[in-house]
């Protein structure tokens, strides 16, 4: 049973943190568009399609994530707990994602296209420390 919330779980990280890498990419090029633009309104409509894409795809990702600790017995695991607070920052990443998505929407970008490539690279700083407690499990 572990083996298939495993597979699951990784199966589901892997297409969200796609999404996750993805969507704030869109964000830069829109950043550096006119929002009249033809561009713009392709972009946007790109980055809706995503959002409701990727988004089953972290709730199925966290779902099994928060199942997993509990068959193997690891819960009691300072690293399990440090994983699970990460999962929902990045839960917190997602349902910000989601208020910039509706910025764009409303023409109310406030932020520059650097400040979104720096934000891009918030899901790769999360993931490397996630990976390192579960090959590691240091506490």
């Amino acid at each position: 049973m572990y083996l298939w919330l495993k597979l699951l779980h990784v199966f589901f990280i892997i297409a969200w943190f796609a999404g996750l890498f993805y969507l704030p990419r869109i964000y830069v090029n829109m950043a550096m568009v006119s929002p009249g633009s033809v561009e713009y309104q392709r972009l946007l409509l790109m980055a809706e399609k995503l959002f409701k894409f990727m988004t089953p795809l972290g709730l199925l990702a966290l779902l099994f994530g928060f199942v997993i600790p509990f068959i193997t017995q690891w819960w009691g695991m300072g690293w399990v707990h440090t994983k699970v607070t990460l999962g929902v920052i990045l839960l917190g990443y997602h349902g910000f994602c989601w208020k910039l998505l509706q910025d764009f929407q409303d023409n109310r970008n406030r932020y520059s296209h650097r400040w979104y490539r720096f934000f891009n690279e918030v899901p790769v700083v999360i993931m490397a420390l996630a990976l390192y407690l579960v090959i590691f499990k240091p506490f």
